[in-house]
């Protein structure tokens, strides 16, 4: 194949390029992305034939950063990547959620995407990058699929709306957001922002689309260029008498059980079954094994179009409610007694517990990827048990969703933690009951969790799931609030929205329909700002504000800023000072150079431990001031007089002559020993060499009738008057004995 290539240029001159025909030639589709030193390399290869048994679509997305694209060697023992990171993750399910709904209903072949990233300079965003990788590996191969599709990331800054920003520029933006569309339609949302109106999201979903149009035409050329021809398959086989039987049999009998509107989910479930059940009763037993996956599929379109027009025509929910109704909600913050802070949120049966634990800078999580190399201060974990949904169902580790529903939860209260908060905060959120919308319970009971554990925060949040259902050509639509479990599976929108009383923190959307008009969206936003409202207004009623204090168990912490000269002085050689700070202290004392000063945090259980330690450092960065009287620890003994540590990390020289107003002939006649205690005025500081000169004679009573000596000259050249030749051999002069760099003295010294 000889390469094939097309250009995009980006609203701000940046140009993509797409390239086919040159890497991996063997993939069903392959395509290589580059935006200045970024290149992306996508590649798509299906099965020619669906697994036995298959009745969906068994796709996986893969998206891998290689740490040599940015110059860098992995962490760890190995020295390889691993795993796929959380980011890696999240960046995965978001092309994948674009991607699934576009193959055909009736293509069960295993299909795998892979989208690399081979290099990188840490300017532009690869995860915006990776869906118009992946659709456009899959344009140019014979893998059906419906339309091309693009993704982008639109950030709002100083006022304007950007298309894919830049790292640094993604620093200013109080609105992100990932957007994924086909050239007629959005399929996917997910992003963060700083208390953006309803209207505001949807200028931003506008100018994201504009953006993605002009690359989904590329696509269509580059396919139409090659030459593409999409691969036939039959993955399905129908019996038309018995689809038509099942319908009619079983229909009447669904749409009873959706008009109920029972808010039992497990009663809904058995009877549903029941139908089922006694539908398969009715094929002859030879049949039944051969036929399974023709009925559950058959079955399960019956019941999608009962529900779905049970709610269009009579206007019930599966539960009940109106179309805007909210389940019953109980808010129950301090469930927990020892942990920093705790609540249960429950919404109908859905119910997630939450724990907040505070800690220190020691506790902060290291983000370790490829481009991405710091320290995170807030998380969020997410955990969703089998025995939630009554499943027997063993742990496997951590999923991709409960990755994704955390990560959701995460944007939508990181916003709202106070500016310089000091603690390190861990937010589990454990999901013990599910029937819609765990991670916007998350959010609610991490919200009070906060609350509870004495987080004051800017203001609380709450979220809520919205869903749609529409007929052909939207002739008419309902929008539901906080969506079941079966609503937003048989539904055809999942649209997550969190915020505060003033404005949306954070928001998912997954569409499943063609052709969602932007004034059902509209709609559907100002039902969930309602929505939102009203559990805002539970949650304060709940918990009006934050603990006045932490509980009694909760680390203490004390943040103090010093100049950087005074970093080695509280550090001190090999770290011997601040481990001595901290065995003596019982704090645990971290200190960190930001834009050229010392930032350092002093954490303990109680707040004597924290004082202590910050007198400890105060004295060391505290300036010595002529004229003040200090207590020192003499640390070594001289024939010319003593060292004295009179503060922290600072010795002066206690001079023979300045013991006492009696002339000492030597250091043992003043029965000064080291480790002493002695009580010294500072009497002078050089200010060319910055020593020190002690004085305790200053300090005494002068006895009557004494006679001052004479002074030692006061420099080594020779001149002024140098005094007794043995009182001499005693006194340096004000600048100190030689050997700690003062000046010379006497001549015979």
């Amino acid at each position: 194949m000889t390469p094939t290539k097309k250009t995009i240029v980006l609203g701000d001159g940046r140009e993509i390029t797409l390239e086919t025909g040159k890497l991996a030639k063997q993939a069903d589709g392959a395509v290589e992305l580059r935006l200045n030193n970024t290149m992306i390399l996508a590649t798509v290869v299906s099965a020619k034939e669906a697994e036995e048994g298959a009745d969906f679509m068994p796709l996986q997305v893969e998206y891998k950063e290689k740490f040599s694209a940015f110059g860098r060697f992995p962490g760890g023992f190995t020295k390889r990547e691993g795993r796929a990171s959380d980011y890696e993750v999240l960046t995965a399910r978001l092309v994948d959620r674009v991607l699934r709904p576009l193959f055909p209903s009736n293509y069960h072949a295993s299909t795998i995407v892979h989208v690399i990233l081979f290099s990188s300079d840490g300017v532009d965003c690869p995860d915006a990058l990776a869906g118009l990788a992946a659709s456009t590996a899959i344009a140019v191969s014979d893998v059906p699929f419906e339309e091309p599709i693009a993704e982008v990331r639109v950030a709002r800054i100083n006022g304007e709306f950007v298309i894919d920003p830049t790292f640094d520029q993604l620093k200013d933006a109080d609105m992100e957001l990932m957007v994924g569309a086909t050239y007629d339609n959005i399929m996917m949302v997910e992003g963060e922002m700083d208390e953006v109106s309803e209207d505001e999201l949807i200028a931003a979903l506008k100018a994201a689309h504009d953006a993605i149009k002009p690359m989904c035409l590329v696509q269509k050329e580059l396919a139409a260029e090659l030459g593409v021809v999409k691969r036939e398959y039959c993955h399905e086989t129908d019996d038309e008498e018995l689809k038509a039987r099942l319908i009619a049999e079983c229909y009447p009998k669904c749409y009873a059980v959706a008009q109920a509107g029972s808010a039992d989910k497990q009663w809904r479930n058995s009877e549903f079954d029941r139908i089922r059940d006694e539908f398969i009763e009715t094929v002859p037993e030879e049949e039944r094994e051969e036929k399974a996956l023709m009925i559950a599929r058959y079955y399960h379109d019956v019941q999608r179009d009962a529900v779905r027009r049970c709610i269009l025509d009579e206007k019930i929910r599966l539960d009940g409610r109106k179309t805007n109704e909210i389940r019953p909600i109980t808010c129950e913050p301090d469930y927990l007694s020892y942990p920093h802070g705790s609540a249960v949120f429950t919404r109908g049966e859905t119910q997630a517990l939450a724990t907040v634990t505070l800690g220190t800078k020691l506790d902060e999580k290291l983000v370790d990827d490829v481009l991405r190399h710091e320290n995170e201060r807030f998380l969020l974990h997410y955990n969703f048990p089998s025995f939630s949904t009554g499943e027997a169902r063993a742990p496997r580790g951590v999923s991709r969703r409960e990755i994704g529903h955390g990560n959701l939860a995460h944007r939508a209260l990181k916003r709202m933690l106070p500016d310089a908060f000091p603690y390190t905060v861990r937010i589990v959120s454990d999901i013990l009951e599910s029937n819609g919308s765990s991670s916007m319970a998350t959010v609610c009971s991490g919200c009070m969790a906060l609350l509870d554990a004495g987080v004051k925060l800017k203001k609380p949040v709450a979220g809520i799931a919205m869903g749609l259902i529409t007929d052909e050509g939207n002739v008419k639509h309902a929008v539901l609030s906080d969506i079941l479990g079966d609503e937003d599976h048989l539904g055809d929108m999942d649209f997550k929205v969190t915020g505060t009383a003033d404005g949306i923190t954070a928001t998912q959307m997954d569409i499943k329909c063609d052709g969602l008009p932007y004034e059902i969206l509209e709609q559907a936003l100002q039902q969930a700002k309602e929505g939102r409202l009203h559990i805002l207004n539970l949650i304060n009623e709940a918990i009006p504000e934050a603990r006045e204090d932490y509980k009694p168990h909760v680390p203490r912490i004390v943040n103090m800023t010093v100049d950087k000269e005074f970093i080695g002085a509280i550090i001190g050689k090999g770290g011997e000072v601040i481990q001595g700070i901290q065995e003596q202290t019982g704090a645990v004392v971290t200190i960190d150079e930001i834009d050229g000063k010392g930032e350092i945090e002093i954490s303990a259980a109680n707040i004597d431990s924290i004082n202590a330690a910050v007198e400890r450092i105060k004295a060391i960065i505290a300036v010595p001031e002529e004229g003040t009287i200090y207590t020192g620890v003499v640390r070594t003994i001289q024939d010319f007089g003593a060292f004295v540590e009179f503060m922290p990390g600072k010795d002066g020289l206690l001079h023979i002559s300045e013991i006492s107003w009696e002339r000492l002939e030597s250091m043992e006649a003043s029965g000064i020993k080291e480790g002493d205690e002695l009580t010294v005025k500072l009497i002078e500081i050089d200010k060319k060499t910055g020593k020190y000169r002690l004085s305790m004679r200053v300090l005494q009573e002068k006895p009557e009738g004494y006679e001052e000596r004479r002074k030692p000259r006061q420099g080594g050249n020779g001149g002024g008057n140098r005094g007794p030749r043995r009182e001499g051999g005693n006194d340096r002069g004000p600048r100190g004995p030689r050997r700690d760099g003062g000046s010379r003295g006497p001549r015979h010294e």
